[in-house]
């Protein structure tokens, strides 16, 4: 697929506009990833400028001055980060357990499957029906693993940074809808706040879509190896992994940097969801809603030996 850069087209011979007119609104290359990527999710997406895009966008198009947010705790921080800060627009935001019911009187549930970084899943009987909108955050597990359509959410998140692109070479995010009017409602904020995804990003996603299968079962592989492997290591107090998808979080005592800072062939770095390795300690960002040692590990497309051996000489340096 040819990226398409330019930021206007010709009306037409009426002088209407056509499919596309002005970038800001739509693109060729954002269209055609947006078609794979709703093949995937039988829905209807569009791509934004980030995962934390998407999100504002739901927020702004969707939800309404007074109401109340239940988030699932231990969800990726910076959704919390948003919602606090939209809290003096008049959006209220709880967290509650995703693993339990929804606290009563939430107009929106939403949810992250799994949560980023403590890995908890949502119980999907008790957030059906028990809100006006349910919205869930489904970049870890992607399309291979859920389609949250089906589970009854009204809309799917992705930060499509991490698996759907694959290679940490673009920042887009996507939402996934089955109802015409939300996503009409969406696609005319996204026009509004001047949030869509760049041609290029557009274009990384829609490749990474190529081979999304493939990488996510060599992903899930690995990490389910590696997640065994650390559950019997005297230095890791306690090991998170889902069953699925390349995310895996440890404790370790003492201070998680001195283990992350000693890797070689595991890239001390942020984010996650690349054919490369990464990790590192999140409690310098959360604070104490994550566990002091938690280290966040995004296993990639590396020898899952190699990869275990890294941690291993990693591991002498804990405690």
């Amino acid at each position: 697929m040819t990226v398409d850069r330019s930021t206007i087209w010709p009306y037409d011979e009426r002088g209407e506009p056509r499919d596309f007119f002005y970038s800001r609104y739509a693109h060729p290359t954002g269209a055609a990833a947006e078609r794979e990527l709703g093949a995937l999710e039988d829905g209807d997406a569009l791509l934004y400028a980030s995962g934390m895009g998407a999100a504002t966008t739901v927020v702004l198009a969707l939800v309404e001055p007074g109401e109340t947010i239940a988030l699932a705790e231990g969800a990726y921080y910076g959704t919390a980060v948003l919602f606090r800060t939209l809290e003096r627009w008049g959006v209220r935001v709880v967290e509650y357990d995703q693993t339990g019911p929804p606290p009563e009187g939430a107009d929106v549930i939403w949810v992250e499957a799994p949560a980023n970084p403590v890995l908890t899943l949502p119980d999907w009987d008790a957030v059906r029906s028990r809100a006006r909108l349910l919205v869930c955050d489904a970049t870890v597990a992607t399309p291979v693993y859920l389609r949250a359509l089906d589970e009854g959410a009204h809309v799917v998140l992705h930060s499509g940074t991490k698996y759907l692109s694959g290679q940490h070479d673009a920042l887009v995010g996507a939402t996934v809808t089955r109802d015409e009017e939300l996503t009409a409602r969406l696609r005319t904020m996204r026009g509004q706040a001047g949030i869509p995804a760049s041609p290029d990003a557009a274009h990384a996603l829609h490749n990474g879509l190529k081979t999304l299968e493939t990488r996510m079962r060599r992903h899930t592989e690995t990490a389910a190896e590696l997640a065994r492997r650390l559950g019997g290591h005297p230095a890791v107090e306690r090991v998170r992994y889902p069953g699925f998808s390349g995310l895996v979080s440890f404790d370790v005592s003492g201070d998680p940097r001195a283990v992350e800072t000693a890797t070689r062939l595991i890239v001390n770095a942020t984010s996650l969801g690349s054919v490369t390795s990464t990790m590192e300690s999140r409690h310098r960002w959360e604070g104490d809603r994550i566990p002091t040692g938690l280290l966040r590990l995004s296993v990639g497309l590396e020898d899952a030996d190699a990869l275990w051996a890294d941690l291993e000489q990693a591991l002498e340096h804990a405690g």
